[in-house]
């Protein structure tokens, strides 16, 4: 067992044993989430079977986007969240007593585009508003650019790229916005032109198109956006602190395996993402993607949400500022790498 792993196992243990003394039984957490690679670690724990030795039962309950996520938050469901940091601000922004306490990933999002649209980037050498204009010239309209619900990540990077890197504003386009299970139908059926959206995503529509191409990601639409995060209701961390600690310990666990040997982690991401109509071979080449930045740090997020956070304010994406030092509670995760950092 690789030694990162090995000392990880070792502190997941010593929560297990602190948790099994202070309970007889699983305890339960209700987690939401969206069936999509940057939230590969719930997929990882629970494939592995972690959360049930650390004395965790997990209920998940699956999201087809964000921003549907907050209307359960809204309506006091949900213990923990795996879902983006755009969503978690606009959870805080109405009042949910949230907390982020981990990141899954950054720079996760880029824009495939496909068909005509494709050819004129290719033309225009990548600059993106000569191939919007050049498009629109030929075509005769706007391209159609399918992304998540506003408020999400990859709408906000979508915006944040038309307005603040291209100048060409939000005008220049149609967004079309729709979750994740019709995204790649879209633009598969050729009912959109682009899309800005996750892997495996991305690399599924360059494999069955091969016409297809991302043309910008988001270390060139949103540098260093902030992705999915870890986050969870003040209650919960109130009424269950061990559980939350020994969940955490698993985050970053999986995490390193992610980074290390995603072709481990590969089949249980399939179990959770596409209904398993996945092949292996596409997630696998999708967990190594340029687009498969995953981290834990909360702190390495901070600076990208607080730019995320004043670009929502402005979109009207946020109804009201967002207490950034109140919505993060790195204090889990500290404790954790501190512990691990130990042995």
């Amino acid at each position: 067992m690789p030694r990162f792993l090995s000392s990880l196992a070792m502190l997941t243990a010593v929560f297990v044993s602190t948790t099994s003394q202070a309970d007889d039984h699983l305890t339960t957490l209700e987690v939401g989430y969206m069936p999509i690679l940057p939230v590969a670690q719930l997929f990882v724990m629970e494939g592995e079977g972690w959360t049930e030795e650390a004395g965790l039962e997990l209920e998940l309950t699956r999201f087809s986007s964000g921003p549907a996520m907050v209307q359960a938050l809204a309506s006091g469901e949900l213990d923990v969240m795996y879902f983006g940091i755009g969503p978690a601000m606009v959870a805080r922004a109405n009042g949910v007593p949230i907390k982020v306490l981990a990141s899954s990933i950054q720079e996760q999002i880029g824009l495939v585009a496909r068909g005509e649209l494709a050819g004129h980037f290719e033309r225009a050498g990548d600059d993106g508003a000569q191939a919007i204009a050049s498009f629109t010239a030929a075509e005769g309209r706007k391209p159609k650019i399918a992304t998540f619900p506003q408020g999400s990540v990859p709408d906000t990077v979508l915006r944040y790229w038309l307005i603040e890197q291209l100048g060409v504003g939000l005008e220049a386009v149609e967004i079309v916005a729709m979750g994740a299970d019709r995204v790649q139908q879209a633009l598969l059926a050729g009912a959109v032109d682009a899309a800005s959206i996750l892997e495996p995503i991305l690399t599924t529509v360059q494999q069955r198109d091969n016409q297809a191409r991302v043309v910008a990601r988001a270390d060139a639409m949103l540098p260093g956006q902030p992705g999915a995060v870890l986050a969870a209701r003040e209650a919960a961390l109130a009424d269950h602190p061990e559980a939350m600690q020994a969940l955490m310990a698993l985050h970053v666990r999986a995490t390193e395996m992610l980074v290390e040997n995603p072709n481990s982690a590969a089949p249980h991401v399939r179990e959770f993402v596409g209904k398993r109509l996945i092949p292996l071979e596409t997630v696998e080449i999708a967990l190594a993607s340029p687009s498969s930045n995953y981290g834990s740090d909360p702190h390495a997020i901070r600076e990208g949400t607080r730019l995320m956070h004043d670009f929502q304010i402005e979109q009207g994406s946020l109804n009201e500022s967002v207490d950034l030092d109140a919505l993060f509670d790195t204090s889990l995760y500290d404790a954790v790498i501190a512990e691990r950092d130990s042995k």
